[in-house]
């Protein structure tokens, strides 16, 4: 977990996580800070052991942990997209391979895309933990969810 330490003490990922909670200060659901990244990296990581994947710890807490950075702007880009750039800096300033890193953005790039649930790997994984780490079953802001129902995780999974 070395690697996954020196993101979450990166300065930019630190930057970038102040801005998202500023941005959602006020929004009553869904919020992306760092509960919402370790649920994505352990729903991820159980899903890999239990399907005997083999996708390395690293990797997985690093794709989850970078998921949201472009919720922090710029505004109309997607944040999947607008990601990218600060997450490929602060994997290359946290010892990743190039090989890594660019696994780690091409699940980040496509964690929003519904093609990627059907995947097994990284981008797969990332999909599935993300959407899997919703609790709307019991949030008290459901009713006023601007997700679509088909979306929203309304049956407890455990």
């Amino acid at each position: 977990m070395e690697r996954a330490d020196r993101i979450c003490r990166h300065p930019l990922w630190r930057a970038r996580l102040a801005a998202i909670a500023e941005r959602e200060r006020d929004r009553p659901f869904c919020r992306h800070g760092i509960a919402h990244l370790t649920d994505v990296a352990r729903l991820a990581w159980i899903e890999n052991l239990e399907r005997g994947l083999g996708v390395p710890k690293a990797l997985i807490y690093a794709a989850a942990l970078v998921h949201d950075l472009g919720r922090a702007g710029p505004d109309g880009v997607p944040h999947e997209r607008a990601g990218l750039t600060p997450a490929r800096e602060i994997l290359d300033g946290c010892g990743f391979t190039a090989a890594e890193r660019d696994a780690v953005l091409e699940a980040v790039s496509c964690h929003r895309n519904p093609e990627t649930a059907r995947r097994d790997g990284l981008a797969g994984l990332l999909y599935r933990a993300d959407k899997a780490s919703r609790l709307c079953l019991f949030c008290p802001s459901e009713p006023g969810c601007n997700w679509a129902a088909e979306k929203k995780n309304l049956v407890f999974r455990g």
